[in-house]
């Protein structure tokens, strides 16, 4: 039976970020995460509300569900069969201070895995493995990344995106191109849908979610070479090793039985909610190789 869902917004997660920074460090050391589910009878799940097929919220009583959601309440059913689960509204902006500080006990949200973030946080092996491409209006003339110089580039804020637009204005080395920044994918995406942006760059699962899920899934295309390929993991608190292993264990033991790709197709090339349309991405080569040969190695390894 599924667990009903508490959820808290992500004004209450701004606010228990805040309340949680001015507390001494020694209060906020916190027990291991095991202990701390097991003590308290709860597990709380950082999820977005706005990144389709990843994780977001679903009708009016803001169910959230997609991929990285089911491998997240998966893992836990496992580790934590007994607690319950209470799911928290995130963005890219707080989700790592939230792990941190104890908020959030693992974040389901599609995160980047780098050797920055590294510092801060642990990542679980990867479990996706993203492009970042530009989606665009069917009528736009963009279609390579070496058209951008001098265009209105639109993409959310705490992003990879942004820093990978930032190295191709650089490399571009013309006129530069002006990045707008929307506070999450769903406002980054009205920046293009509107026409205030002649493009939104992001994660190509992501931009393919946006489309289905909008007005008009025809008006759109994803376009252009990939401005680069992101290992794409759940994240947890770092100097934890026993909850790192046990989250492993439970997605390892999925992908080699086949489940997990049951559950990729599931998201990616099944018709998913609210609209019933597939994303069409089937799995592909760089993934079908992490399923048979789990890791955890950040982004920099995949741009050597």
């Amino acid at each position: 039976m599924a667990i009903l869902p508490k959820t808290l917004t992500a004004g209450a997660a701004a606010l228990a970020l805040a309340c949680l920074a001015s507390l001494p460090a020694q209060a906020q050391t916190a027990t291991p995460t095991l202990e701390k589910i097991k003590a308290s009878g709860k597990v709380v799940l950082g999820v977005r509300e706005t990144s389709p097929p990843m994780a977001y919220a679903l009708g009016a009583n803001e169910k959230y569900v997609g991929y990285h959601v089911e491998l997240c309440e998966r893992v836990l059913k496992e580790i934590a069969p007994d607690a319950k689960l209470e799911y928290m509204a995130v963005t890219a902006q707080n989700t790592l201070p939230l792990v941190q500080n104890g908020t959030l006990d693992i974040g389901c949200g599609p995160t980047t895995n780098n050797t920055a973030r590294q510092q801060q946080v642990a990542f679980a092996v990867t479990t996706y493995v993203s492009e970042v491409r530009m989606a665009v209006r069917k009528d736009s003339d963009l279609k390579s990344i070496s058209q951008l110089a001098g265009r209105t580039i639109a993409a959310s804020t705490g992003t990879t995106a942004v820093q990978l637009l930032r190295k191709q204005e650089r490399a571009l080395g013309g006129a530069p191109i002006k990045t707008v920044l929307g506070k999450d994918h769903h406002e980054s995406f009205l920046l293009l849908e509107s026409g205030r942006a002649d493009a939104f760059v992001l994660d190509d699962n992501l931009l393919a979610g946006m489309i289905a899920n909008s007005k008009d899934p025809s008006a759109y295309r994803i376009v252009g070479e990939p401005l680069g390929a992101e290992p794409i993991a759940l994240l947890f608190r770092k100097d934890d090793p026993a909850f790192k292993t046990a989250v492993d264990g439970v997605l390892t033991k999925l992908m080699q039985s086949g489940e997990m790709e049951k559950i990729y197709t599931k998201w990616f090339v099944n018709p998913i909610p609210p609209k019933n349309v597939s994303l069409n991405l089937p799995l592909g080569t760089t993934l079908r190789q992490l399923f048979s040969a789990p890791n955890d190695k950040p982004l920099e390894t995949y741009q050597q």
